[in-house]
């Protein structure tokens, strides 16, 4: 079973993309990313990446992002 953790802080993104966690990102209350891992972010952008080519640019401010670890 998986558990979310909301991500929202800097340190928060840093242990993430560390711990190559899966990431669900979410806008306007609905699914737009899932399973990708987060490869680099700043104050405005969250940069994920699911395959070779599958990388998305996730705007930091509209986007609400989840770690989804398994228990």
């Amino acid at each position: 079973m998986a558990h979310n953790r909301k991500l929202i802080t800097d340190q928060d993104f840093n242990e993430a993309m560390e711990a190559q966690s899966r990431i669900r990102v979410f806008k306007d209350d609905q699914i737009v990313d899932s399973g990708g891992t987060i490869t680099r972010f700043n104050d405005t952008t969250i940069v994920t990446q699911s395959g070779v080519s599958d990388i998305n640019y996730h705007e930091r401010e509209s986007c609400e992002f989840f770690a989804m670890k398994k228990k």
